[in-house]
C-alpha cells in the first residue's frame, strides 16, 4: 500500500512538473498563468518574515514577493529595493485625499509604520527611550491603538518628518511652514501670516464640524475647504504624557527652526485660526501630505 501511493504521488509530481501550466483547486487553469490557484474560502499565504530575514535572502530576483511583519506590508524586490506594494508608485492615488486652493492634500493623517523604502519606523511607547530620540519614531495617542488609530492615525516625532528615506507616500511630501502659509493666505487673503500666525481665520474652513470629535465650541468650525481636521492632541516632547485630543490637532512641517526646535500648525477648539509655531521635535503630533 505504501509502495502504491508513492509510486501515485511519484506520478502526480510528474504530472505537474511536465503541465504547461498548474491549477490548485481547478482542473481548468487559465492558460496565461503558470500557476492557477482557485478558492472561494481560502486565499494566498505568501512568506512572512522580518526585515532581518528579508534582507538576508542571498540574491533576490527582481519580482519576489513576501510579507513584511515588521512593516505590515506586502513587498516586491524591483531589483534594487524592497518596495511596498501598497503604497507604491502605481498607488498614489489612491491615498485620500482633496483639493484645497489648487493644491492637494490627504484626507486624513498620516498612519503609516514604515518609510517610503519599506524600512519600518519604530514605535516607542516608552517615556524616557521616546524623551531620548534624535531619530524618527511614532506612537499612537495614550499609546492605545485601539481606541485612536483609526480616527487620528499615528503620531510621529519631527525626526520621522525629516528622515530621508521618506515619511510620506510616493508622490506627496509633509508640506513645509511656508507651504501652510500659503494655505493660510487662499483660505484668509486678510491673514498676517508672515508678523502673526494667530491673525488668520483659516482655521474655521478646516475643522470637522460638530462635537463628535471637537469638545464644544468648536469656534468657527464649517470644513468649507474639506480638509476635515480634527483634534487628534500631541505627546509631550519628554514622553510623560499625552494632552488636547478633543481640544487641538497639531501638525508637523517639514520646515525646521533651530537645532532643538521645528515648526508645526495647529487648530484649536476654541478659535477659528490655522495657528503656527515651534518646540522640541520629540513632540509626537500628526502628519498630513500635499501631492507633489
Amino acid at each position: 500500500m505504501k509502495k502504491l501511493l508513492l509510486s501515485l504521488l511519484a506520478i502526480l509530481f510528474i504530472s505537474i512538473a511536465l503541465a504547461q501550466n498548474v491549477g490548485i483547486g481547478t482542473t481548468t487553469p487559465d492558460s496565461s498563468a503558470q500557476l492557477d490557484v482557485s478558492s472561494t474560502t481560502k486565499g494566498f499565504l505568501p512568506p512572512r518574515m522580518t526585515v532581518a530575514q528579508r534582507n538576508a535572502i542571498p540574491n533576490p530576483v527582481t519580482g519576489l514577493m513576501i510579507w513584511c511583519i515588521d512593516c505590515d506590508e506586502l513587498q516586491v524586490y524591483n531589483g534594487t529595493d524592497w518596495v511596498n506594494m501598497v503604497r507604491g508608485t502605481a498607488c498614489i492615488y489612491n491615498v485620500p485625499s482633496v483639493v484645497i486652493c489648487n493644491k492637494t492634500w490627504t484626507l486624513k493623517n498620516l498612519n503609516v509604520s514604515t518609510y517610503r523604502n519599506g524600512d519600518p519606523i519604530p514605535k516607542v511607547t516608552d517615556n524616557a527611550a521616546w524623551a531620548a530620540l534624535t531619530t524618527g519614531a511614532y506612537c499612537y495617542y495614550n499609546n492605545d491603538s485601539a481606541t485612536y488609530a483609526v480616527t487620528y492615525g499615528k503620531l510621529y516625532n519631527w525626526y520621522a518628518v525629516n528622515d530621508p528615506r521618506g515619511l510620506a507616500p510616493a508622490g506627496w511630501h509633509v508640506p513645509s511652514d511656508a507651504e501652510w502659509n500659503i494655505l493660510v493666505k487662499c483660505l484668509d487673503p486678510l491673514a498676517d501670516t508672515l508678523y502673526c500666525n494667530i491673525c488668520n481665520v483659516a482655521g474655521g474652513p478646516m475643522k470637522e464640524t460638530g462635537t463628535a470629535h471637537w469638545i464644544p465650541p468648536n469656534t468657527g468650525a464649517t470644513n468649507s475647504s474639506g480638509f476635515t481636521g480634527l483634534p487628534n492632541g500631541y505627546r509631550f516632547f519628554n514622553g510623560s504624557s499625552f494632552g488636547s485630543n478633543g481640544l487641538m490637532g497639531h501638525f508637523w512641517s517639514s520646515t525646521v527652526h533651530s537645532a532643538p526646535f521645528a515648526w508645526y500648525r495647529f487648530l484649536f477648539n476654541t478659535g477659528d485660526g490655522l495657528y503656527g509655531d515651534f518646540d522640541y521635535k520629540t513632540y509626537g503630533f500628526s502628519v498630513r501630505c500635499l501631492r507633489d
